[in-house]
């Protein structure tokens, strides 16, 4: 028999914006299964759903505006989140209708700017990059750029540790957003090395790669690893280094699936 009187947990809800991935390996299902392995409730809001698989995407399927903002009042009206965190957003339309429901339902957000998969396709049109730098960007508590985002955010290139670490202040002086500016595919470097400026101190992360093995979906679990740790009320860099150690051990701790590697969400904890 099951007990009766056990005390029932309470856990903090986190939710992530973001797109599918019928592989499994990225976008909202490694977020949910981050979201669950940290501890916390994970919720979801749909912007696109994906054909893909570690190799490419085949095709995107972008949800209406109107149905996303549905999801989003289903969610705030009755499982309201601690934090959460935007993925895949693919359009302006899209874009402009979260960013108008967040300015009236403020939470503690990671805004993940996924603007191209690892296989090169785009996940972000054109003209909502904009859209997402002017609406959206005010509004996070985090911004976490990859090198190739941070390199199209700026306009210039970013070959080592000291350029990347000029990065994120120039990140910074521009939206006036702490930035974490992740340098795991810098060129010179033996270590994965990011760069969290908050506008007042530097903290710089760094873990060795993981050599043999390349996963699919690091970048989603890296972010949501983060709004996990902001849901039970860390703070920022002790949020980050979380996220840090969470992504490394999940690489570290791979598993063979097919012919691919896939991170080991439960595997460590």
């Amino acid at each position: 028999m099951f007990p009766m009187n056990k005390e029932r947990v309470s856990l903090p809800i986190a939710l992530t914006i973001a797109g599918t991935d019928s592989g499994g390996g990225a976008g909202v299902q490694a977020d949910l299964k981050t979201f669950a392995a940290l501890g916390v409730h994970g919720c979801a809001a749909i912007t696109c759903l994906t054909a893909q698989n570690p190799k490419g995407v085949r095709a995107i399927l972008s949800s209406p505006a109107e149905f996303l903002r549905q999801q989003l009042i289903a969610v705030f009206s009755e499982l309201p989140p601690v934090a959460a965190k935007t993925g895949m957003l693919y359009s302006a339309e899209l874009i402009h209708v979260l960013a108008s429901f967040l300015k009236e339902h403020p939470v503690k957000l990671v805004l993940d700017p996924v603007m191209i998969s690892t296989s090169g396709s785009e996940l972000l049109q054109v003209d909502a990059v904009q859209t997402m730098c002017e609406e959206l960007f005010p509004l996070a508590d985090l911004l976490t750029p990859n090198l190739d985002e941070s390199v199209r955010l700026l306009g210039h290139a970013i070959e080592n540790q000291k350029e990347l670490q000029s990065a994120a202040r120039e990140l910074y002086d521009k939206f006036g957003r702490p930035i974490l500016a992740k340098g795991g595919h810098l060129r010179d470097s033996e270590e994965a090395i990011d760069i969290l400026w908050d506008g007042k101190a530097e903290y710089i992360f760094r873990k060795p790669f993981v050599l043999g093995v390349s996963p699919h979906g690091t970048g989603c679990t890296f972010s949501s690893a983060i709004t996990a740790a902001l849901a039970q009320e860390h703070p920022l860099p002790a949020a980050v280094e979380i996220g840090k150690n969470y992504v490394f051990q999940a690489i570290k701790d791979s598993v063979k699936i097919a012919d691919h590697y896939a991170l080991n969400w439960f595997g460590n904890q």
